[in-house]
């Protein structure tokens, strides 16, 4: 490979919460591990690779420049956008004027929903769900309404077509979360998928905020469709949000950016997005996401993705034959596996939070899953090294799945 996905790459003492942040917030954060254990990060969703060096000699050229005032966004971000969102994911009639900066997809989130429904209103999103969603929208006086995703019998995540339409009409919802690739199943969502979704939100007179952070992280053979893209309705009526972030391992300098096609939409957005005077642009992060967007960015990100493709299936291909009371199914996007561990739970008669806490002491740092609504789920990231996720595997056998 030309570019380093093997090095482990030392972030203690740099600010990182995936390590210095462990045994810091109970009940959010892993416990730091026992004496003999080093800390191996499978919590927080953000990678532990160094990023491309495009974005560094980006941020660089920038920085040699001494001077960071106020500033005006460049041609070239908008450009930057347009030019990927047309080669990777095949989008036509994307203009300058449908794309807007957001200081974070849930900022946009909560923008959207302050701009379209009334404060307390209710809202649909599926579950298993993202954590943030959670936090953000009941934060914002919002109510969440759950429609759950359900296994088909080849264990692959569905979406239950008939229970989002009667939440929606039983709840007089008129704004609805979609997550593609999802948080935290993996699942990348079909057109036909989609197109079904968008038949249920139309008929309901339901707005749609896709959250695609995740778009760029699909892994094998399997194919990311923007939700805006799927029709006109869709195009039409949803706040399609993105950022550099996941893909490039940027969430420290904080960006992202929405599309909206719809002009009276984009302004409703907009206008609740200034009303914080907070969601302006980082010079740097402009600069990061330029150097990001790139033929090497893209070439450093086919890279990314199949080392995440080795990693996953290593880590199913483990658990399947090591842990047979651990349920899986292979996530077709994202870097995150989410566990069942219902089954190894009742028949070793062990709660969920002492298998954490047995992974926590030997260094392996996985993630609480209830908080995603996963009664005895657990998240593990797998955007490590792969010798980190061998050694992490190693010790969940030899001292904790045993």
């Amino acid at each position: 490979m030309k570019y380093d996905f093997e090095s482990i790459v030392e972030r203690n003492g740099k600010d990182a919460l995936a390590v210095d942040g462990l045994g810091t917030q109970p009940g959010f954060s892993p416990d730091s591990p026992k004496d003999g254990f080093d800390c191996i990060p499978m919590w927080v969703a953000d990678m532990n690779f160094a990023v491309p060096p495009g974005i560094v000699n980006a941020v660089r050229d920038r920085l040699a420049h001494p001077l960071f005032g106020y500033f005006l966004p460049r041609q070239e971000y908008f450009d930057a956008i347009i030019n990927w969102q047309k080669s990777r994911n095949h989008t036509e009639g994307l203009m300058k004027e449908h794309i807007g900066y957001e200081n974070g997809v849930l900022g946009g989130l909560v923008s959207a929903l302050n701009a379209c429904i009334e404060p307390g209103g209710n809202v649909l999103l599926h579950s298993p769900t993202y954590t943030g969603f959670t936090k953000s929208i009941s934060t914002a006086g919002y109510h969440i309404i759950l429609s759950p995703l359900k296994k088909d019998k080849d264990g692959i995540w569905r979406m239950d077509y008939e229970d989002m339409a009667q939440k929606i009409r039983e709840n007089d919802i008129h704004a609805a979360v979609f997550c593609n690739p999802h948080n935290p199943t993996g699942r990348v969502w079909s057109g036909e998928e989609m197109e079904k979704a968008m038949e249920v939100y139309k008929a309901h007179d339901c707005m749609v905020i896709a959250d695609e952070i995740w778009a760029d992280i699909v892994l094998d053979k399997n194919q990311y469709t923007p939700f805006e893209t799927v029709n006109e309705e869709a195009r039409q009526n949803t706040v399609a949000l993105y950022a550099p972030s996941k893909t490039f391992n940027l969430a420290g300098l904080v960006g992202a950016y929405h599309i909206i096609y719809n002009d009276e939409l984009r302004e409703k957005v907009e206008t609740a997005s200034k009303k914080s005077h907070y969601n302006e642009m980082n010079v740097l992060s402009m600069y990061a996401l330029i150097g990001a967007y790139t033929k090497d960015g893209a070439a450093w990100l086919e890279e990314l993705k199949e080392v995440l493709s080795g990693n996953v299936d290593y880590a199913c291909d483990y658990i399947n034959s090591h842990f047979p009371e651990i349920d899986i199914t292979k996530p077709e996007g994202t870097y995150m596996l989410f566990l069942d561990c219902e089954k190894w739970c009742k028949k070793n008669g062990r709660e969920l939070d002492v298998l954490l806490k047995a992974g926590w002491d030997v260094g392996v740092a996985w993630q609480d899953g209830r908080p995603f609504h996963g009664q005895y789920a657990v998240r593990m990231n797998l955007a490590l090294p792969a010798s980190r996720v061998k050694e992490a595997f190693r010790r969940l056998k030899e001292y904790v799945l045993r």
